[in-house]
């Protein structure tokens, strides 16, 4: 197990390095390593750097593929949890109307020009935020009016139910503003140009901190996984245990689709690959789908740039088109299986 957690933390420092690296201009891990301590230390930097590296390193790459690190992590996490504590493999944030609500709050912002006075800069990201986890909050209080005891079933239809109606109005609101279109589809698909330092500062204690407050929550997962009849005879209360990691699942995938956009399928794909690597505890699950995560969402987003270079495509068309196929394979292998 220690040799697997180890390639894993090295797979995903090989891939960010290769991330901040690869682009129009090569820039080797050498003076990758130089331009970072000399912003983070006080290093002193080679002369055969030229400051237009630097520049290239510590202002765009390098903030970029952290970003996207961050982001599959904090998406990655939220699935295993969401396919655990609901027993569905195809159970994620999406499934139950994060995405669908912060794309309300976002297209809101975007239509109506809203800007929050002591945050005008994070006005799109705090709304997105905000709309994304009041739609999951709607919908668990929802579901657990229709159902006392929170049955799985019940959570993920109220949810697909809640996702489908914001989902026609976010459809509406884009038929009625032709203006805003492309901005409106762009922002859908995702992207992690042009973000800097400052969604990097915000997202990565979030992530952090919500991986370990789910990571705390290791032995209830393993319990639900194998069914809530053993769960509660080894002593879970399983309302109030749903209630806090749907919720903090949803925080996850809203404080990441709040900066960077709706990205899906990270969120499904990366925790069945580590499941199979790692078995079904979540003492290893959470963290390492937190770092396979991470990385296979950088190798997206730099296929996202220079596969049509100097054009850009959306990093969610590309995490679909990797994704979808992938998991197909994974759901029919499952079902021959059974």
């Amino acid at each position: 197990m220690k040799s697997k957690i180890t390639a894993t933390l090295c797979i995903g420092v090989v891939v960010l390095i290769f991330g901040v690296a690869v682009g129009s201009v090569y820039a080797p891990p050498g003076d990758i390593f130089a331009v970072i301590a000399h912003k983070m230390f006080g290093a002193g930097l080679p002369e055969n750097i030229k400051p237009s590296t630097v520049a290239i390193v510590w202002n765009l790459r390098f903030p970029r593929a952290l970003l996207a690190f961050v982001a599959g992590s904090a998406l990655s996490v939220s699935g295993a949890v969401m396919q655990s504590v609901l027993r569905n493999p195809l159970a994620s944030s999406y499934t139950l109307g994060v995405s669908s609500g912060a794309s309300l709050g976002a297209f809101i912002v975007i239509l109506y020009g809203i800007t929050i006075p002591f945050a005008a800069v994070f006005t799109l990201p705090l709304v997105g935020f905000a709309f994304g986890l009041g739609t999951i909050l709607l919908a668990i209080a929802f579901a657990s009016r229709l159902d006392g005891r929170l049955e799985n079933n019940t959570i993920i239809l109220v949810g697909m139910v809640f996702s489908l109606f914001v989902n026609a109005v976010t459809t509406l609101m884009s038929a009625l503003s032709r203006e805003h279109l492309q901005q409106l589809i762009f922002w859908q698909m995702g992207s992690f140009a042009a973000k800097g330092w400052q969604p990097v500062y915000i997202l990565t204690p979030i992530v952090v901190a919500g991986t370990l407050f789910i990571v705390h929550f290791n032995r209830e997962l393993d319990m639900m996984t194998f069914g809530e009849d053993h769960a509660k005879t080894m002593g879970v209360n399983l309302k109030r245990v749903k209630w806090v990691l749907l919720v903090a699942s949803a925080a996850l995938t809203g404080g990441a689709i709040a900066f960077v956009g709706v990205i899906g399928f990270v969120d499904l794909v990366a925790p069945h690959i580590i499941r199979r690597l790692f078995g079904s505890s979540h003492k290893y699950v959470v963290p390492m789908s937190a770092v396979f995560g991470g990385a296979f969402m950088v190798i997206c987003d730099l296929a996202a740039r220079t596969v049509v270079s100097p054009s850009e495509l959306p990093v969610g068309a590309v995490t679909a088109m990797i994704g979808a196929p992938f998991f197909a394979y994974v759901y029919f292998a499952r079902e021959k299986k059974c």
